[in-house]
């Protein structure tokens, strides 16, 4: 039996996660604690770190923002410039960006700021793809690397210290108490808690070809380098009241392109428009832990009361863990072609990264499935 947290609807097997003997998630605990925060203070103290970092005679950008072009982007960019900002918004370019993803990028350069975009070589990264997928079970493995990188080497090149991402997820969706009291992105954060599952960037040299020179923009410089331009990367969420939907209605109030339907496998049309390989990050996550996106999203409805327990359960219920034949209207045989890589040899990839204690199997222990491949969780039992 899996247990839930009984005020949202996450399992205990998510990573990181802890429920309390109250039968509480540690992230509804963290939401809890929001209202104990000075946010009159918060914000003070935000406008503080920003005056020190202003350019004081507007010959360099103020600070970094590192951007996908999705909500959360567009709520960050847009709130430095009505702080008194000059930002610069960088962009590593998605996997397999969407049609909707680029209209959006679009947009956001639209509102009135300067942006570089920097893609890694895509032949290269369409190997790494592969190779990530098959060995850690994670097709956005390179994604989660250089949307860290990136910034961080633009930051250096051009000497600008700061730079000002959004939420940290550690708070967002529930982590170690000690990660989730933190405003402040490190070289440490980063190694435990951005989605590097145990893989150095140093280990993919010499597989499938990969060479050093193939690996700069993936590589996060040295602490030289660092301590020389005194890169400070904060999370906004830290210091203003962060909310995905309320970000999503701001977005759009200016421009923002939302989804004409719920994302597959998700409850919303306003999030994750960017990377068609989101679809099956998303997917894996299901097949190791029992819980997808529509989990996260209906946790975040219901610790704000926008959405009802019992109502979360019946949707997570629908839309979590299908198999992803589709995303964002791109048929899943065109992004494994991308990657040499046959459906039959995708689906060996899911059995073999499958958590056969969390889903149903017959006799034999064969995964039971029904026709359109989709999985059983051992019960449901939302508590």
């Amino acid at each position: 039996m899996i247990r839930y947290c009984r005020r949202c609807v996450m399992p205990e097997t998510k990573p990181d996660l802890f429920i309390d003997a109250e039968g509480i998630c540690s992230a509804c605990r963290n939401y809890e604690r929001r209202k104990e925060i000075d946010q009159a203070s918060r914000k003070q103290e935000l406008q503080k770190i920003l005056e020190r970092y202003r350019s004081k005679n507007g010959s360099n950008y103020d600070c970094i923002v590192p951007v996908s072009g999705g909500k959360d982007s567009h709520y960050q960019a847009l709130r430095m410039r009505e702080l008194g900002m000059n930002p610069l918004c960088v962009t590593a370019t998605t996997d397999k960006l969407s049609p909707l993803g680029r209209r959006n990028i679009e947009n956001l350069k639209n509102c009135g700021v300067d942006y570089i975009e920097v893609t890694p070589n895509p032949l290269v990264r369409r190997r790494i793809n592969k190779f990530t997928l098959t060995t850690v079970g994670d097709i956005s493995w390179p994604e989660h690397v250089v949307i860290f990188t990136i910034p961080v080497r633009i930051a250096v090149q051009m000497n600008i210290p700061l730079i000002v991402w959004g939420e940290n997820p550690q708070h967002e969706y529930g982590g170690p108490a000690g990660a989730t009291e933190d405003n402040v992105l490190t070289r440490r954060w980063l190694e435990e808690f951005g989605g590097l599952l145990g893989l150095r960037v140093s280990d993919l040299v010499g597989q499938e070809g990969i060479e050093p020179k193939h690996l700069i923009q993936y590589t996060y410089p040295t602490d030289e380098e660092l301590r020389r331009v005194g890169v400070t990367g904060i999370f906004l969420g830290y210091y203003l009241p962060w909310d995905g939907y309320g970000n999503a209605l701001y977005a759009q109030a200016h421009g923002f392109e939302t989804y004409h339907k719920p994302v597959e496998g998700s409850l919303v049309n306003y999030e994750n428009l960017d990377n068609i390989h989101t679809g099956i990050h998303d997917y894996f996550k299901f097949l190791k832990f029992a819980f997808g996106r529509a989990t996260d999203l209906a946790c975040l409805h219901v610790r704000r009361d926008r959405l009802a327990r019992e109502d979360a359960i019946t949707l997570v219920k629908r839309h979590d863990g299908k198999f992803p034949w589709v995303y964002l209207g791109c048929p899943i045989e065109d992004v494994l072609k991308d990657i040499d890589m046959t459906l039959d040899d995708f689906v060996r990839t899911c059995d073999r990264f499958t958590n056969k204690k969390l889903f149903t199997c017959d006799a034999r222990g064969n995964l039971i499935k029904d026709r359109e491949g989709n999985l059983t969780k051992i019960n449901y039992d939302n508590g």
